[in-house]
């Protein structure tokens, strides 16, 4: 463990082993952060994202550091930061400095634009943003906002809304999230325990409902009803 502490040379491995070490300990300190670190950066998040990535690249570079301090360093801030989350979830203060009010881009089909200067944003980006979102006029929308991440949510105006089953007293049927059962001719025996179906059975299914083979099989999912559909390689 010698390659841990400050050396006035490094060999190869000991370079190599810093490295698999920092690794292991920032996928260990981000795990203990919680997903929230990576999934949207607000302002605590960038402001800790960059922080750790600093403190850890220093000892990776630099023979003359070791790697203890920078560790102690990388958990004494997700102490800090898991802290901060909790104080943004009791304290309002705290939670607007760091998470914001939503900012209002459009209200009822006219653009607020003193807003735009405030959240730093021009028109050509809220109108690539509403062309992403399938929004083809501004003026159908009845809300845009701003939000805390650096996205923006578009609302419609109810009457461009399209009809929906309940507007025809259709009944729908439940949601149902197909899985994925085979992965690049791999099947997935947890998938297919939980849709209670086995192996033997999927296999059965591949042959014969579409004439493949397990490993011509690139992904396949099976929905509520055991329907199974099947991509194959190279089509």
């Amino acid at each position: 463990m010698e390659f841990i502490h400050p050396q006035e040379t490094l060999t190869a491995m000991q370079w190599i082993l810093r490295a698999v070490v920092s690794y292991i300990f920032l996928l260990i300190v981000v795990k203990v952060m919680g997903q929230r670190s990576i999934s949207q950066l607000s302002l605590l998040d960038f402001a800790i994202a960059i922080t750790i990535g600093n403190i850890i690249a220093h000892p990776l570079s630099d023979k003359g550091l070791g790697l203890k301090g920078s560790m102690i360093t990388m958990a004494a801030f997700a102490v800090l930061y898991s802290t901060s989350v909790f104080a943004v979830l009791k304290s309002g203060r705290v939670r607007n400095f760091v998470l914001p009010r939503p900012i209002p881009l459009v209200e009822k089909g006219q653009l607020v634009y003193p807003n735009l200067k405030k959240a730093r944003i021009t028109i050509d980006y809220l109108l690539s943003e509403a062309r992403k979102a399938k929004i083809e006029d501004l003026e159908t929308l009845a809300l845009a906002l701003w939000e805390p991440d650096g996205t923006i949510s578009f609302f419609e105006s109810p009457q461009y809304q399209g009809p929906t089953r309940s507007d025809f007293n259709m009944t729908p049927e439940p949601f149902d999230l197909p899985v994925v059962v085979v992965r690049e001719g791999r099947v997935d025996k947890q998938a297919l325990q939980w849709k209670g179906k086995d192996e033997a059975g999927l296999l059965s299914i591949l042959k014969e409902e579409h004439d493949v083979r397990l490993q011509d099989v690139l992904l396949a999912t099976m929905d509520r009803s055991g329907r199974v559909k099947v991509f194959v390689r190279g089509r």
